[in-house]
């Protein structure tokens, strides 16, 4: 009998054929962690290779402190504090701020979606709307109209300015007025390519203002930070358990000086603990499960943050973190596609003193904060190897369990339940077709692409061509790119059979696509 593992409850259509007939090999497949199991903890070489991670930059002098946190949805499954967060002090705590500098994007963009939401500001209008002086210059000599969505996504067409816009935080509005009357020159063509701008977002903080009526602090604090009672705030000073900023001199660290809020704010200007930014990722990773998390943003606007809507240019790698196999830019936040995780979601914040990186993967629900007190740090090249490390122990781990039950995982992407079904009964076709069985899951267009008795035949004839069945388990890994479609493989004396198939768009659920294809031995 086929055996199958899945998630609980009946799919509609599917499970009524009754169909539990297979003399062919077992069709097994897990698809993951099931909801409301204990999560694992993380393994003890986890932790010893986060420690040495941590220890080593301090050790190294890369910054004087550093703080690192693991969690998921169930909660926090490791934090560290190293060094001093100022320098002949105690190490870091959970409670330590540190100035998060462009890890604040995602706040500034919370709060445009906020106002967006609330009907009073329309994403696709031009910025000149509100900043009239703002008429940047585009390639050609014309004059640009930027939108709002083309600042959020980084396509504006502005060149990239992180090292003159990090000391640009405390300037007033009077001075922003006066250096966009003394002119923008873009590099591209609003709307046309990725370009990471500081200036933009520093744009999108007045279009904060000028719409809201408030202060551009305020408005993050009052439409976002305290209706989710996070204790991000603009200034220093506030919580008495401040992490100091230093660079690297010739002598050791040199303690820099803070920068107060003003109109650069909106790039970079929120302090925030661990365990802050741990209770804002978790709430914007909320919207990809069922229990979304009430909230100044519904679970459809955090689910927009966390798409591309501009793509990216590769970037290096962190050491020992393969590169994505797609990069693109959301709402104040970056995302990366890879082959064996799927999406992770992260932004990085490097300021004059300080390193910040929020990261995590909404598949599982897995993420990392960490923080050093030195400027242009970089640690988001080791808190990303910490989340490759523990999405790999997971993966590990499933692995091995699913093999101990005799069954395969089917990578970052799982087949919805009734796509499982419609694999188990399609496998029973292979090895006994019967016309009343591909009735009820078949879709009309698959007799009509070709008919059943015609399909059968060929279907008899690829397995002939490998030799029948075995009891071998197949040496394919099953493939997943959606939820509704699975390809999965069974193992033949000379060769084996790939299987596909993916379902219809429509309730009741059907299959659209099948195929088998004979894969002799060479």
């Amino acid at each position: 009998m086929t055996k199958l593992r899945a998630a609980s409850g009946t799919p509609s259509g599917l499970l009524r054929t009754g169909y539990a007939r297979s003399d062919g090999p077992a069709l097994a497949i897990a698809d993951g962690q099931e909801r409301g199991a204990p999560m694992p903890e993380l393994s003890t070489t986890a932790v010893d290779t986060i420690d040495d991670l941590f220890q080593g930059r301090i050790d190294d002098g890369v910054a004087p402190g550093s703080f690192v946190a693991v969690f998921d949805r169930e909660g926090v499954l490791l934090e560290r504090g190293f060094g001093a967060a100022v320098l002949g002090g105690p190490a870091p705590t959970a409670d330590t701020l540190f100035r998060i500098a462009s890890c604040t994007k995602s706040f500034t963009s919370a709060t445009l979606l906020a106002l967006r939401d609330a009907g009073l500001l329309d994403l696709d209008a031009p910025v000149e709307r509100w900043i009239p002086e703002f008429r940047p210059v585009v390639p050609g000599g014309g004059v640009g109209k930027p939108t709002v969505r083309q600042l959020m996504t980084m396509s504006g067409g502005m060149a990239t300015d992180d090292p003159w816009a990090d000391r640009q935080e405390s300037i007033t509005v009077e001075e922003f007025t006066t250096m966009l009357r003394a002119g923008v020159r873009c590099v591209t063509v609003p709307g046309t390519a990725f370009e990471y701008s500081n200036l933009g977002y520093a744009l999108l903080g007045q279009v904060i203002e000028r719409v809201s009526g408030r202060s551009f602090t305020a408005a993050v604090t009052e439409l976002i930070l305290q209706p989710l009672g996070l204790g991000a705030v603009f200034e220093r000073g506030a919580s008495g358990d401040d992490a100091t900023g230093y660079r690297t001199g010739p002598d050791g660290f040199v303690e820099l000086p803070f920068s107060g809020p003003g109109v650069f704010s909106a790039i970079g200007g929120l302090f925030a603990s661990a365990r802050t930014l741990i209770a804002w990722v978790r709430w914007l990773d909320a919207a990809w499960t069922d229990d979304a998390a009430p909230g100044p943003l519904s679970a459809a606007s955090r689910r927009e943050m966390q798409q591309i809507h501009r793509v990216a240019p590769p970037r290096k790698p962190a050491d020992d973190v393969p590169s994505p196999e797609v990069l693109g830019y959301g709402f104040g936040l970056f995302v990366e596609q890879f082959a064996d995780h799927g999406a992770i979601v992260s932004h990085s914040g490097g300021y004059p003193g300080f390193s910040a990186h929020m990261r995590w993967n909404p598949a599982s629900g897995v993420g990392v904060v960490a923080f050093e007190n030195a400027g242009y740090a970089a640690v988001s090249k080791p808190a990303s190897a910490v989340l490759a490390l523990v999405l790999d122990e997971r993966a590990a781990a499933a692995a091995e369990a699913a093999s101990a039950a005799g069954e395969e995982t089917a990578g970052a992407v799982k087949p919805w339940r009734e796509t499982l079904v419609a694999a188990m009964t399609t496998t029973g076709l292979i090895t006994h077709w019967d016309d009343a069985i591909a009735g009820a899951i078949f879709a009309m267009n698959v007799s009509l692409d070709r008919p059943y008795a015609e399909r059968a035949a060929l279907i008899a004839a690829a397995v002939e061509s490998i030799g029948g069945f075995t009891d071998e388990p197949s040496s394919g890994r099953p493939e997943c790119d959606s939820p509704d479609h699975l390809v999965w493989y069974m193992q033949g004396r000379r060769g084996r059979l790939r299987c596909e198939v993916r379902m219809t768009p429509v309730l009741p659920l059907r299959v659209q696509t099948f195929t088998v294809v004979a894969e002799p031995v060479e």
